[in-house]
């Protein structure tokens, strides 16, 4: 390591430091997995800002995930010692939300529009269907939105959608997109997607806006480069100005979102945008052993499309990579529940030191299974968000229509939290009512006397509805957020509602009380930055909020995500369950090249989570849909060498007559490359000879828990494990497994 810098306490290797005192310019830096990006990052903002003196609000850093704006306002304090007051630190949608909110009239939006998540924007795609008449029954409406999304992200504007829509799909979305701006604008309201587009639209449009922008950021950086799209490609440009004073940092190695919109070729292609380009490559890995970091190696040199680099690590030798063949999933899960339980036994390592990933969310169902029967901790990550959860959104739909009274989909589920009696058929009148006055259904609401065969119950309760809204938007020009929930519970007695519901309902009222504190942290933290009130913020952290950034540190328990939610992530100990022909890879990437480069660059980004410790999985057959479908070892692992990896079986696959059986390499899909089954078998002279020193009723010691019986005997080999009652009541019983308990028989 070289000296540290002169500010602030941060040391770099020389190539960090060249990205980090490359002057004028644009610069990329190709930083491998575990290779110190952020470190660059910080380290770049904090020698502009306290060496060369640049005013930090001349300073725009793009990052992918609030957690890591966070994390590097933070760092980024720390090493200037006080806060970069001023600077743009913030995700692409995050800091596109905030050029809205200044000029928001430009895109005919007022500073307090509604950010509208996936399923608020599917809401409006299914109206949009039924007014143009697109049958739900013919054209899936989350079809419909994910083609509205792409468009969006490759800037293509509705009326060239419509011009070059050929396919069934493309001609049935093209009225609905087309009318989707002129609803989100009629609401002040704006799709996730839109947070990307607009910025680019007002940029575009407005000269004046474009200049002053790539006047005031005399520096951008921009980090995860590989992950852009073209919307964000083109934010970067045009913030970027003709003095090109661009540094982005990502890797294509680990781009792994093309299937929503990334370009790869954004980061292969970055000295053909920016000429003179200064390139450093980060080759360095300060997280993973040398045998995890070889096996990645190999795995990513099979991609054609990348720059090429080659990760070496820093870390001294360790653990040896395995690869786990089991019978069947329930048998993987097993394997992978075992493991985790041996280790916490014998090598005192926690619940929140693992994690198991996979390729898809329905792998999880059996792995948690496992987890349970054994009672270690677990938490899924990609399910449910907190703020999805029923009753935060039936709150967040009355906090938005405090906020927003254009926001017909806040209405909607407002009137509902808790119901109150108004039905649907008197919700489309309302609603037609209002389309034909053009007015919003709260204010069509205050105005119900005007539409005959309303009931009177009904009208009452709208007004109501009304009444409310309009209370708790002046209570939110004073009051934080979290004393307008609580006005909200108890005016609209939500609160006792869920307590209607019975122990539901009280484990929901729980998640209104972290609500409630999360908001008044939300104000703590974020009150009065662009003289908006604490509501508006509130609303937009919690729409912007993603499963990682949810990922708190404090959870003692095992992680199971998929590896495209584990992106950024690292782990001391790294399951990858499923390596599988056909599910990783997935079947459908054999018939594309692209998409089965990307597949690699998927199980690289998994290797390289794991610091010390790496297990892969893959299972003879597997339940698919009902069925028990045959298994074929993962074509990505067949380039590995045998010396880079420590073979096992599981115990009931080598018990089962399937032990040292493979399937044909015919049997492969067309195309597909062929692999050396009989390299992960296990030869019977390899295995282990201790199992039978240890029967049952044996005596043994062990040297943390003492002297016990042998109650029970399972496995072979090296595999073996045993139940032991210990003689010490504060230890009682264990499982072990043998060849690395340490047991000692007693009469030995």
């Amino acid at each position: 390591m070289t000296e540290p810098l002169a500010r602030g306490d941060i040391t770099l290797n020389p190539a960090q430091r060249a990205a980090v005192e490359h002057g004028d310019g644009p610069l990329l830096v190709l930083a491998g997995a575990g290779s110190g990006k952020t470190r660059v990052l910080t380290a770049r903002v904090a020698r502009l800002v306290g060496a060369l003196e640049v005013p930090p609000h001349r300073v725009l850093a793009v990052t992918f995930t609030n957690k890591a704006a966070g994390e590097m306002r933070e760092r980024i304090a720390r090493l200037l010692g006080a806060e970069p007051r001023g600077m743009w630190i913030g995700t692409f949608h995050g800091l596109g939300a905030r050029l809205l909110r200044l000029h928001a009239d430009r895109v005919g939006r007022t500073p307090e529009y509604t950010i509208y998540d996936e399923d608020d924007t599917l809401t409006v795609v299914r109206r949009l269907m039924d007014r143009a008449r697109v049958s739900v029954k013919d054209f899936a409406p989350k079809a419909v939105a994910a083609a509205i999304s792409d468009a969006k992200n490759a800037l293509v504007p509705p009326d060239e959608y419509a011009r070059l829509a050929m396919t069934p799909l493309a001609k049935a979305v093209a009225p609905v997109y087309t009318a989707m701006e002129p609803t989100l604008r009629a609401q002040n309201a704006v799709s996730f997607d839109d947070l990307l587009v607009l910025p680019v639209q007002l940029l575009r449009e407005h000269a004046d806006l474009q200049s002053h922008y790539a006047a005031r950021f005399a520096h951008l950086l921009v980090d995860e480069y590989q992950d852009t799209n073209h919307a964000q490609y083109e934010f970067v440009r045009l913030v970027a100005g003709p003095q090109g004073n661009v540094a982005v940092v990502g890797d294509d190695d680990q781009s792994i979102y093309g299937w929503r919109g990334a370009d790869i070729r954004n980061i292969l292609d970055f000295e053909r945008d920016y000429p003179g380009a200064h390139v450093v490559r980060l080759e360095e890995n300060y997280r993973s052993t040398p045998g995890i970091l070889a096996l990645a190696n190999v795995v990513i040199a099979q991609n054609a499309a990348r720059r090429g680099k080659t990760l070496r690590a820093t870390r001294p030798d360790g653990e040896p990579v395995t690869v786990v063949k089991a019978l069947d999933d329930r048998d993987e899960a097993d394997a992978i529940a075992d493991a985790i339980e041996t280790r916490r036994m014998n090598l005192r390592e926690r619940p929140s030191e693992f994690a198991v990933l996979y390729r898809t969310n329905a792998q999880s169902r059996a792995i948690e299974e496992s987890l349970r029967r054994r009672s270690i901790p677990y938490r899924l990550v990609g399910a449910v968000r907190f703020y999805d959860r029923r009753e935060v959104r039936d709150l967040l739909a009355w906090l938005r229509l405090a906020a927003n009274p254009a926001d017909d989909e806040a209405f909607r589920r407002a009137i509902t939290a808790p119901r109150r009696g108004i039905g649907d058929a008197t919700v489309e009148l309302l609603a037609e009512a209002a389309r034909e006055r053009g007015v919003s259904l709260l204010e069509m609401s205050r105005r119900v006397g005007e539409l005959d065969g309303v009931r009177p119950a009904t009208r009452a309760a709208l007004g109501e509805v009304a009444a409310l809204a309009d209370r708790f938007r002046e209570q939110a020009a004073d009051a934080s957020v979290d004393r307008l929930i609580v006005a909200i519970l108890e005016a609209t007695g939500y609160d006792e509602a869920l307590r209607a519901e019975g122990p539901e309902g009280l484990d929901r009222l729980d998640n209104v009380r972290a609500m409630v504190e999360g908001a008044a942290e939300t104000v703590v933290d974020d009150g009065g930055e662009l003289g908006l009130r604490p509501l508006d913020h509130f609303l937009q952290k919690a729409m912007l909020v993603t499963a990682a950034d949810q990922l708190g540190a404090d959870a003692d328990a095992v992680t199971l995500m998929t590896v495209h939610t584990a992106k950024g992530l690292e782990f001391p100990v790294v399951f990858i369950a499923g390596m599988e022909d056909g599910l990783f890879p997935l079947a459908r990437a054999f018939d594309d090249p692209e998409m089965l480069e990307e597949e690699r660059r998927l199980l690289y980004v998994a290797i390289t989570r794991a610091e010390r410790k790496l297990t892969l999985t893959w299972a003879m057959s597997r339940r698919r849909n009902g069925e028990l479908m045959p298994g074929i070892v993962s074509s990505f692992l067949s380039p590995v060498p045998r010396e880079l990896y420590e073979a096992q079986q599981t115990p009931k696959l080598r018990g089962s007559a399937s032990a040292y059986a493979f399937t044909s390499p015919s049997a492969r899909r067309p195309g597909a490359p062929v692999s050396r089954p009989t390299v992960w078998e296990t030869p019977p002279d390899e295995e282990s000879q201790v199992a039978p020193r240890y029967i049952k009723g044996a005596r043994v010691r062990h040297k943390a828990f003492g002297s016990g019986t042998i109650l029970e005997l399972s496995g072979s080999g090296r595999d073996t494990k045993v139940t032991v009652e210990f003689d010490d009541e504060t230890v009682g019983r264990k499982r072990l497994v043998v060849a690395f308990a340490g047991l000692e028989r007693e009469d030995d």
